[in-house]
């Protein structure tokens, strides 16, 4: 007799279980003496070198994002109520975390999470996350799942290649939350993990894929 598979979450990390902009502002500031101000849109159009004004070059940027992971990542803080809600979560569910850092970063990834107790497969993307999605749903036995990330982007591309998963928009970083409007491809928008994963958990109690 084949078992059903359990439900599958996949979630994001940055904004959405870490925070990670407020740090890694006041990380460029202390060591590029760059003012960032980030407001949902590029992350190189939010930055100011505080001596001449001036926008870094989007190469500059990545670098400087490159400087932050990993060597900077024991500055970021757990998203609240976050851990809990993958423990509930997890009673019912396979998750995975599925964030867009180089491969290089997994492991800094999976040690940072587990310092905050929470203990998950880590998978690293590159580019948009609709193609790891399908794999992960598929290889889990395509069950019931949901995806919550907090860029636009991947809840698009999920969209389009795998349309029969919950997307739920999340941006759980308060100073950022008010700017980005809620992404056209997900389902809905819960930027806190207590509603958010009353939301999730009703998901995978209906049992049904999306529409």
């Amino acid at each position: 007799m084949t078992q059903t598979p359990r439900p599958l979450l996949i979630t994001d990390c940055d904004e959405v279980l870490l925070h990670m902009v407020k740090h890694f502002g006041t990380w460029v500031r202390e060591t590029h003496d760059i003012d960032f101000t980030p407001d949902g849109a590029d992350f190189a159009n939010s930055m100011r070198r505080r001596s001449t004004g001036e926008t870094p070059t989007q190469a500059e940027m990545w670098s400087m994002l490159g400087g932050f992971f990993p060597s900077e990542m024991h500055r970021q803080t757990l998203v609240p109520h976050a851990a809990e809600a993958l423990a509930r979560l997890s009673e019912v569910a396979d998750i995975v975390v599925l964030t867009n850092l180089l491969d290089s970063c997994r492991t800094a990834r999976i040690d940072q999470l587990a310092a905050f107790g929470i203990h998950h497969r880590v998978e690293c993307n590159q580019g948009g996350k609709g193609d790891p999605v399908s794999r992960l749903v598929e290889e889990h036995g395509n069950p019931v799942t949901v995806f919550v990330d907090d860029l636009a982007v991947h809840h698009e591309s999920v969209s389009r290649h795998a349309p029969q998963v919950h997307r739920l928009h999340m941006v759980s970083e308060p100073s950022l939350a008010p700017s980005v409007a809620p992404a056209p491809h997900a389902h809905a928008r819960i930027d806190d993990w207590r509603e958010a994963a009353d939301w999730i958990a009703a998901r995978f109690a209906a049992g049904q894929p999306a529409a």
